[in-house]
């Protein structure tokens, strides 16, 4: 264990009193280094080798003094010489080291003066004379046992780590060893291989353990951990007196942690090497914090996919729990200061926290928000006992935070041990922490008090049984990303467990059913819960659901992130597109809204009046999935479905080849556009015979065989539906054709984009069902889908596949407030369903809507679709070029760029009109945020104007066919 700073001083200044008269290099160096890891309570055998061989840049040997594998680099020289050249040499002996022995620090020496380089540092070196080492001995900390660095998960031992654990892993499963014996081994050894670089155990402790002590097959590594686990769990006045004095050198441990009986693990050769390259790395580099990103590799692929199992960069965490709660204990310790009593008051507070993650994985959320509150209960005691000096006696009976604060509940066994061994590990790191800044060794063995991490389904077992709602102050985490189709059975049950009743359940994404337990279990409480999500359930219908119900229960957003890419450097990493959500009962001012210009961007902070469920600064509205528009616009469907099998549709070489062999099928051919080939310009055909005369067809062999294909196809289908559609074979299940131009909107378009490809088509061409089709539009219908007005809301309600917008017509289509250029009749303001504001309110009929001047909105109806021909005209300048390549923002051409510019002119001055007509400050439309937050304002006016009773639907021409 390390010595107190006390200590080392000491040993500092015997050390340079009686090395002050030595200048040979090759006489006394090596003792010299002794003496000087002896100032630390370091066995230089232990950790370093003198002379290590290795080959320079330039072909030749060169032997380095002294090396500690990924730690320091020693070149030592006769007194007075040049520690610049030095310094060079010792850099040339980089290229002959592997990435794991690269050192993180490089020391030069001529017996009187030290230079300190670090290598992951940008400050200049340390220098400093022999007599004067006391002084800075704390520069050498790392040596001590004390961990100045901060932790890089770039870091290539991270992976190494990883990779070395996950070889052992596979290789005693193989072998037979595997289920729990094998996870609560792993975790046991993860123990043991941290403990012997961060000070728990006397320093590289099992490693020589393993090195000197087990033969060389492995076959008695097992004895040898049964006899240590065994020794880690008895204190030291239990253990007899003729224990072999290598093991006897081990702490108690306790915690539980090694009280279990395990089976002996059988190891090989092979694995007792893996064993001993993984013990060979330097564990200190690698932070707790990561523990479950590391420990991806160990796990099943599979399995882990299943879970939904994103583990997280140290840096994506701080991006919840800065906003949930370390903030604002931040800035509450910066207005105390220094007063005396409020930082008491302040340090209690800190020990009474209790934060609860429903699921933990291996505990990356935890293990971070326990260091914050350890890093802040530091900075506490250095205010409050400042005055005590450089040392300060008694500091353990002052720290006060501890890892029985923390909860979890983790469904795996495996990452839910990791969680706990975490905890207890970044316990340790913080304590060597407050031996730093305190001059006083601090370590907590034997463990005597431990987080509570439970394993077990965190839907099917109640949170109270776990931590009391009223001792918790936080909820927290990154439960399971699985989409609402691909849950289990068994998720499914579970989620509906949570659900109850509540209307829609079905649509919810597995995440969902955190959110509505936390909801049940905080109450009424001001308990505060974030969640990492994936960013669907801000989105499309899912909003509706899920946050009717939690704004029911007087639950406000008080922070969130906006869609951004999680991921992190680990084998197999996952990257999903998620948000953050920060909501309780306790009203924040302002809210705080984190916004990001791209997925892989950085965020930005905005303040917000108010966080609505679309993760906008706007009014707290939920949209409807409505039938038909709010305002009095064409109605938009699916395009045509054929449920085919693939038989009716055609490359163009196809559709070429099969009119060679039949000939009479041609006038049966249309152009088939899906969003695919409508963007991309792809050429496909379909083959529609919904009005070949029954005499033609039955002329035409190959037609029919695939007409008996696609009866084939629909009878065989587990739908009952499609198998009633094998009486009609020639006919679609959705049919929609219109007979003259309309307007086609792809469902699926890429983020990139400013704008959805938009754009007119002819009758003569059929539409996919990825297509939404619009007939009886107007070239003003097209320039407000295509503005940036329109493009801001679809960016903030519209579902997302991936980051990918997905267009709707019942959320992002039928709920847009248009510009009102026009009065607009009853009968067509009646067309969406009634708000719930309306019926409460007992309106029955529409207020007066909000009209431009006589006259005024048809001119600026006129300006919107003289803009809009313009963006048509500039697209067709480039007759070569397909949408995806006029809408690509590295290749849009200027002048559509400028079109579209006086489009979007058009279309805000058309709203501004309308708002300085109803006598309202003209919005300011500058971001799409700003756009957003008027396009709600505009809502809740419009669905105030509806009447309570739902008028009957109009019929459209799209026609979904289940045959009798």
């Amino acid at each position: 264990m390390p010595l107190s700073w006390n200590e080392i001083k000491d040993r500092a200044l015997r050390f340079s009193r009686e090395w002050q008269h030595e200048s040979s290099e090759d006489a006394e160096a090596k003792s010299f280094w002794d003496g000087f890891f002896n100032v630390f309570g370091v066995s230089r055998r232990r950790v370093a080798n003198f002379e290590k061989k290795v080959k320079k840049l330039d072909g030749k040997d060169g032997y380095i003094d002294l090396l500690w594998k990924g730690v320091l680099l020693i070149e030592h020289k006769s007194r007075g010489k040049d520690l610049d050249r030095a310094h060079t040499q010792a850099r040339d002996y980089f290229h002959g080291l592997t990435d794991a022995e690269l050192p993180r620090y490089l020391l030069v020496c001529d017996f009187e003066r030290f230079r300190l380089y670090d290598l992951e540092s940008d400050e200049s070196p340390t220098e400093f004379a022999l007599k004067d080492l006391q002084k800075h001995v704390r520069q050498f900390g790392f040596i001590a046992g004390y961990q100045a660095r901060s932790f890089k998960e770039e870091d290539p031992v991270n992976v190494l780590a990883a990779e070395r654990m996950g070889r052992l892993h596979d290789a005693l499963k193989a072998a037979g060893y595997d289920g729990h014996a094998l996870e609560v081994l792993l975790v046991r050894l993860l123990f043991c291989l941290f403990g012997d670089d961060t000070g728990i155990f006397p320093r590289h402790a099992f490693h020589e353990l393993l090195a000197q002590r087990t033969s060389v097959d492995g076959a008695d590594i097992g004895q040898w951990l049964a006899q240590l686990f065994q020794v880690l769990d008895t204190a030291p006045e239990r253990r007899q007196k003729t224990l072999d004095a290598q093991l006897a050198e081990f702490p108690y441990v306790n915690g539980k942690l090694f009280a279990e009986p395990l089976p002996l693990a059988a190891f090989d050769a092979a694995m007792r090497e893996q064993l001993l390259q993984a013990s060979a790395l330097d564990w200190s580099r690698i932070s707790p914090a990561i523990f479950g990103s590391m420990f991806q590799s160990v796990m099943d692929a599979k399995a882990r996919r299943n879970l939904g199992a994103h583990y997280t960069s140290e840096r994506n965490i701080l991006k919840l729990i800065g906003p949930l709660f370390l903030d604002e204990l931040k800035a509450e310790l910066a207005r105390i200061g220094n007063h005396e009593n409020k930082l008491k008051a302040f340090h209690v507070k800190l020990a009474s926290l209790r934060f609860l993650d429903p699921a933990c994985g291996c505990g990356n959320f935890l293990v971070i928000a326990y260091r914050e509150l350890r890093a802040l209960e530091i900075e506490v005691l250095q205010r409050l006992y400042a005055r005590q000096g450089s040392v300060f006696h008694g500091v353990a009976d002052h720290v006060a935070v501890d890892v029985d604060q923390f909860y979890g509940i983790e469904i795996e066994e495996f990452p839910a041990q990791i969680a706990q061994v975490a905890l207890w590990l970044m316990d340790h790191q913080m304590n060597l922490r407050v031996a730093e800044q305190f001059g006083e060794y601090f370590a907590r063995l034997p463990l005597t008090k431990a987080p509570t991490i439970v394993n077990g389904n965190a839907l099917r077992i109640d949170w109270k049984d776990v931590v009391a709602p009223e001792q918790l102050s936080c909820i927290l985490g990154n439960p399971p990303f699985i989409g609402a189709k691909l849950m289990t059975a068994d998720q499914r049950d579970a989620m509906q467990d949570v659900a109850g009743k509540l209307k829609g359940a079905g649509l919810l994404d597995f995440v969902s059913a955190w959110y509505l337990k936390a909801a049940n279990y905080v109450g009424d409480r001001s308990i505060r819960v974030a969640f990492v999500s994936t960013n669907s359930i801000t989105q499309g219908e899912q909003v509706g659901v899920l946050w009717g119900e939690l704004l029911a229960h007087g639950f406000h957003i008080q922070f969130a992130h906006r869609t951004f890419r999680w991921n992190n450097e680990a084998r197999g990493v996952a990257a999903v597109h998620c948000v953050i959500v920060g909501f309780g009962h306790v009203e924040t001012k302002p809210r705080r809204l984190f916004d990001y210009e791209h997925p892989k961007a950085d965020p930005h902070e905005v303040a917000a009046a108010n966080i609505n469920p679309y993760l906008v600064d706007a009014p707290d509205a939920l949209l409807p999935n409505r039938s038909s528009p709010l305002c009095a616009v064409p109605s938009i469907g699916i395009g045509n479905k054929p449920i085919d099998g693939g038989s009716y549709l055609f490359t163009t070489a196809e559709r070429d080849a099969f009119i060679a062999a039949e000939p009479a099928s041609t006038a049966w051919f249309r152009r088939w556009l899906g969003s695919d080939e409508f963007i991309n310009g792809w050429e496909r055909w379909c083959l529609w015979l919904g009005d070949c005369p029954p005499e033609t067809l039955r002329k035409m062999p190959l037609v029919l065989e695939r007409v008996e294909a696609v009866r084939a196809f629909r009878r065989v289908s587990k739908s009952a539906p499609t198998q009633k559609l094998a009486n009609t074979p020639t006919r679609f299940h959705v049919e929609n054709s219109p007979q003259a131009d309309y307007l086609v909107i792809p469902k699926v378009s890429s983020e990139r984009r400013a704008f959805i490809p938009i754009g007119f088509m002819a009758p003569d061409t059929m539409c996919s069902d990825l297509l939404f089709l619009a007939p009886h539009v107007t070239h003003f219908h097209f320039g407000v889908i295509t503005s940036t007005m329109h493009m801001a809301w679809v960016r903030a309600v519209c579902g997302r596949l991936e980051s990918r917008y997905r267009y709707s017509a019942g959320i992002v289509y039928n709920n847009f407030p248009w510009p009102e250029l026009e009065p607009l009749s009853h009968r067509e303001r009646g067309r969406g369903e009634g708000s719930g504001e309306a019926r409460r309110r007992g309106d029955t009929e529409p207020s007066s809507p909000t009209l431009l001047p006589e006259g005024d909105g048809s001119k600026r109806k006129a300006a919107i679709e003289t803009a809009a021909q313009a963006v048509l005209d500039a697209r067709a300048a480039f007759p070569d070029s397909t949408l995806a390549d006029l809408y690509d923002p590295l290749s849009m051409p200027p002048a559509l760029v400028k079109a579209h510019q006086a489009l979007d002119r058009a279309v805000d001055a058309a709203y501004a009109a309308a708002e300085k007509a109803a006598g309202r400050k003209p919005p300011k439309l500058g971001s799409d945020a700003e756009r957003v937050a008027f396009l709600f304002e505009r809502y809740q006016h419009l669905t105030s104007l509806l009447p309570v009773t739902k008028p009957k639907a109009t019929r459209r021409r799209t026609t979904t066919r289940t045959p009798e």
